[in-house]
């Protein structure tokens, strides 16, 4: 079954080229285009999308409190929002990481990227760009509205389990994970299930929060 893809941004012509680009590959389809933050969370529920591509800045509702809104409705479970940002300019990514999103992209990757983006983001791996962005991630995990409150922190995982998440939050999947510690990829796969249901964490993008919340990945350091 191919992909269903729904793409809410406010401008036009960026929706259009998405939607030509996802339209071209032959395991995806568009179910429908949004103009407005409370336009993605009504079509999320009629179109019965897969996974919502979500600008952050758009009108009505922005990209954050539509991804909040998605992630809360037990009628969307299993829905994920992939995060579009301007990068440097855009620092809510964190705010849309706790609002539920599995993932964010800057807006100028290149096509083939996007696409592959979807692929991971709907087989249910979160999309973390490494390098800079994490560092931009790092800088507003100090807020107050955090999620150790919510979530387990690592002190009851074993070392192996720490080394495991902090390559997470280094933006790794687990093949990179299992290259890294000499594992099996199944293997890094178990370890990231395991942490994931220690910590209660909903998914890969907020164990990057918890590691960098506690203080196992310094920020800059990435």
């Amino acid at each position: 079954m191919p992909i269903r893809v729904l793409l809410a941004d406010d401008q036009t012509l960026v929706r259009a080229s998405f939607a030509m680009l996802v339209a071209s590959a032959g395991d995806m389809e568009v179910v429908g285009e949004a103009g407005t933050g409370r336009e993605a969370v009504d079509l999320a529920r009629s179109a019965r999308a897969d996974l919502v591509v979500m600008d952050i800045r758009m009108p009505d509702l922005d990209g954050i409190q539509a991804t909040r809104l998605i992630a809360a409705d037990e009628d969307l479970v299993g829905v994920k929002v992939l995060v579009l940002t301007t990068y440097d300019t855009d620092e809510h990514i964190v705010d849309a990481l706790r609002a539920g999103a599995s993932g964010f992209l800057v807006k100028d990757i290149r096509p083939a990227e996007l696409l592959d983006a979807i692929r991971t983001v709907a087989a249910g791996d979160s999309l973390l760009s490494p390098g800079p962005t994490s560092r931009l991630i790092a800088r507003f995990l100090r807020a107050p509205d955090t999620l150790m409150s919510a979530l387990g922190g690592p002190d009851g995982l074993s070392e192996r389990e720490r080394q495991v998440l902090t390559l997470v939050a280094r933006g790794c999947n687990n093949t990179e994970i299992a290259e890294a510690l000499g594992l099996s990829p199944l293997t890094a796969k178990t370890h990231v299930s395991r942490i994931m249901g220690k910590l209660g964490a909903r998914d890969r993008a907020q164990l990057v929060i918890v590691a960098y919340e506690s203080g196992l990945v310094i920020p800059g350091t990435v």
